[in-house]
Parts: structure tokens; sequence; C-alpha cells
């Protein structure tokens, strides 16, 4: 079939692919943990040294909740998640407040009590990967950067940063939309823009598979966009990979409008839809990797390394 060998010359990465030989290879199932749930790998993080969102509250038991209110009080904005969740489901997101009424995207909004039975949710384990009791953490609400304010809508844009063995390989920017409440997430339909690692431009962009050039609801031009603090956005990305222990990540990070880069999670399964936004396959990039790495490589040396993969490695033009 020709749309096969068409995927297989551009080096499209496969799901069972990249189970086999990336996920399963190079991840010991053992340190999953350091990546599924969020509270550790954001005090691993904060051990090395790599800037995370400021932890608000955490309830780990129903009764817990009850604090929540006072523990909020002085936030005007927040976001509510679960530490074990996927996909961005159960994310709340609050805006601020009016009077008593807190502020979702949108324009809608809802009682503290909304958010404490959320909460409840979370641990009992609604948004849980597995469906396991679940840990409810509120984080401080990230700014969106001045110069990506137009390209997204109700909510902070991040970017996925595939790491293989250290080294940075593929980037995307995931801006947020009305039709994914805001939230940053493919799957909830943000728009997935593909990132070209030795420049910090964006190249080409998606939405729900469909390749787009403008934002859906601001109309803005998505493509050649020069992302702000990009290096640094590929050093903490690099950094707090290295303190997981695995060898396959994707690391999620948000260019604050006044903190900079900051790593918001890590995924031991990153997805595969980086290469539709990039128009490039994530195969090539890695087999180079295996055939360049070397041990003790310093991250400057990493860094460097996938700027030079992603320049030989850029998708054609014809793809």
């Amino acid at each position: 079939m020709r749309w096969l060998r068409d995927l297989e010359r551009m080096g499209i990465l496969g799901i069972n692919r990249r189970n086999a030989d990336f996920t399963l290879r190079w991840n010991k199932r053992s340190l999953y943990p350091r990546v599924d749930d969020k509270l550790l790998s954001k005090r691993l993080c904060v051990e090395a040294d790599i800037p995370v969102p400021r932890l608000l509250a955490v309830a780990r038991r129903h009764f817990e909740i009850k604090q929540l209110p006072s523990q909020l009080a002085n936030a005007a904005d927040f976001v509510l998640k679960p530490a074990r969740g996927a996909m961005g489901n159960g994310i709340l997101v609050i805006l601020g407040r009016e009077g008593d009424r807190l502020l979702r995207p949108g324009g809608r909004t809802i009682e503290m009590g909304d958010v404490l039975y959320h909460a409840a949710s979370i641990i009992s384990g609604l948004y849980a990967l597995g469906g396991h009791d679940d840990v409810a953490m509120v984080e401080e609400r990230l700014k969106v950067h001045p110069v990506l304010r137009e390209v997204a809508t109700e909510g902070v844009p991040d970017i996925r940063v595939i790491v293989f063995r250290g080294i940075p390989v593929m980037a995307m920017t995931r801006l947020p939309t009305r039709r994914s409440d805001g939230r940053a997430n493919l799957h909830q339909g943000a728009v997935g823009v593909g990132i070209n690692i030795a420049t910090g431009l964006t190249t080409h962009a998606i939405l729900k598979n469909t390749p787009v050039r403008r934002h859906p609801d601001t109309k803005r031009p998505l493509l050649d966009l020069e992302l702000p603090d990009f290096a640094t956005t590929l050093e903490i990305a690099v950094r707090a990979t290295d303190v997981t222990g695995l060898g396959y990540v994707g690391a999620d990070v948000v260019v604050d409008a006044t903190r900079g880069p900051v790593v918001l999670e890590l995924n031991a399964r990153p997805g595969l839809a980086v290469q539709l936004a990039n128009r490039a396959g994530l195969e090539p990039r890695l087999l180079a990797v295996e055939q360049s790495w070397k041990p003790d490589m310093p991250v400057v040396e990493r860094l460097a390394l996938g700027r030079r993969l992603a320049v030989e490695h850029a998708p054609r033009e014809d793809a």
C-alpha cells in the first residue's frame, strides 16, 4: 500500500515500535512513578533547581478538602489537577474571582463548593491512571507570554519536547482553543504546532490531525513564529528528564510571562502527534541518537546534538 510506503519513507514512528524499541527498552518500570506522580516530579525538579509552578495546596484525603478554601483565600487564580491524571483530564482552571464566584474559561462561573466537589472526584480516582485513589493538587496559574498571547485562547500554551537518552529530538507547542476549554491538550482540541529545534521557529500546525495555518479562534498566523526563551526551554526539558532516570520522555514546559520557562510535567509515554505537527518522523532522529550518543555527555553537548539532528533530518518540502 502506497500510504504505508510513504510513512516508512518519512520515518514515522508507530505506537507499537515506540513501545517495543523505545518506551519499554529505555524506561524502567520501577521509575515510572517519577513521572506518573506529578507531586513527585515536582519535588525532584525542585531538588535539582529546575523551575516548576508553585504549589499552593494539596489534599490527599477527603477530610483535607475542607481546608482548601482557607489555603486558597489569597489566590486570585489557580489550577486544580489530579497528581496522577493523563491527557489533561480532571484539570480545573480558575481565571479569577467575581465576589463569591470563581471565573472559568469561556466566561462561566462556579462556586467554591464546585471546586471542592471536583477535588473530591480527583481523590476518588475519577481521572487517575487505572482509576486508583489520587491526590488533588493546586498550583499557581501560569500566565501567557506576550509573544504567544494572540495564538492562544483562554489558556496557557505549553511546549512538548521529546527527549531520548538526554537528547532533545523533536518539539511542538500546544495552543489552547475555545474547543479545548483553554487546555493545551490535542485530544481536547488544542492546536499542535511543530518547532524547528535548531531555530526555535514554528513550522507546521495541525488541529485534530488536519493542517492549519491560523489559530481557529484568533485567526492569527501560526507559522514562522519565534518562540520566546526557546534555548532555556530545551535546556530545562533535558535537565528535567535527567532527574527521572528514564530514557524516553516527553517534557512539557510553559513559558510564563514573568518567570520564563518552567517544567509543567513529564510523561513516560509521550504521544506521537508531534510527528504530524512537524511533518517529520521521529525514527530517523532516534536512530541517529543511538549512533551518536556517548556516556557522560554534558547538557550543552546534548543540546547541540539535538539541534544538529533537527537540521540533518528536517522535513522535506514535498512530504
